[in-house]
């Protein structure tokens, strides 16, 4: 048993033991925090216009933009109000292939944080802000202590996620985890130096 003497020495190790762990966690909880964002920044959300099977179809309604606006450019198609003088302008275009209902980022908004175990869980509703994985990672990363958890997992279980980590969308190229992964020790240290200089 400790002296009462000692009491006050025992006190500030603690203390110090305390505000350590306090440190370490805000640090996790920071790096955790970037990790996730940038996971959702990179994510790619559906846009019809650059698939594949509209190629022919983008490329031809973009030709007929550009034809109209290069109409516009001779005066003598010009009306005196300024309009392009009738018959001259291309009224065409082909269709954007999509399924019915389809919006897009669904995939940005199934990123899931979890502690010891991959999510499993996923949701059916687009958000091509990210806004929904940001908000419920958070809410995890918000809880995080030291001596609690072993691991952290950011997860995204959409059927097509392999996919497109595997550079299947052009939005994504390099996909996002493996980038992540790259920049997570880069993080760390940002966090760290947020935690030194009182940000």
């Amino acid at each position: 048993m400790a002296s009462s003497a000692n009491q006050p020495f025992l006190a500030a190790i603690q203390l110090f033991i305390d505000s350590s762990k306090q440190e370490a966690e805000e640090v996790v909880r920071r790096t955790g925090i970037k990790i996730l964002a940038q996971l959702v920044d990179m994510s790619p959300v559906g846009q019809p216009d650059i698939w594949q099977v509209n190629q022919t179809a983008t490329a031809y309604n973009t030709a007929v933009r550009e034809h109209n606006a290069t109409l516009r450019d001779a005066p003598a198609n010009l009306t005196k109000s300024g309009r392009l003088k009738r018959g001259l302008r291309v009224n065409d275009s082909m269709d954007i292939k999509k399924p019915d209902g389809y919006v897009g980022g669904r995939f940005k908004n199934n990123w899931y944080v979890g502690f010891d175990s991959q999510p499993t869980q996923s949701n059916d509703t687009p958000d091509a802000s990210g806004q929904g994985s940001n908000s419920r990672g958070l809410a995890v990363l918000e809880v995080f202590r030291v001596e609690q958890v072993s691991s952290i997992y950011f997860t995204n279980n959409l059927s097509y996620a392999q996919e497109l980590e595997n550079g299947h969308s052009t939005q994504a190229p390099g996909g996002m985890v493996g980038i992540t992964a790259l920049d997570a020790a880069q993080m760390f240290r940002e966090a760290m130096s947020e935690m030194r200089n009182g940000q």
